[in-house]
């Protein structure tokens, strides 16, 4: 999946279950895609919450193909600010 592919896949969530804070996916050279509200950005700003993950592993992740505590746990995924706001990302996908 593109950057755009997988932000559209989490726009349609955020439609569903906007989020209150704000979240960014951070994916080194490929791009970052920041959340906040129902809107999703290519963006590399600061948020509540900054998830560091592949791009592969994004694209997994958002096909509920790769657990996000799985991911978490075996060091494919690395979180820096708000722990609480990347917990709620279970409802998102």
């Amino acid at each position: 999946m593109t950057m755009d592919e997988i932000a559209d896949r989490i726009r349609a969530g955020l439609s569903r279950k906007p989020l209150d804070e704000s979240l960014r996916f951070d994916c080194g050279d490929d791009g970052a895609l920041r959340l906040e509200g129902s809107e999703v950005a290519h963006s590399d700003a600061v948020a509540d919450c900054t998830i560091l993950i592949s791009q592969a592993n994004l694209s997994k992740l958002v096909q509920g193909q790769l657990n996000p505590m799985t991911a978490f746990a075996m060091g494919k995924i690395k979180v820096s600010g708000d722990m609480s706001v990347a917990l709620k990302l279970g409802q998102l996908l």
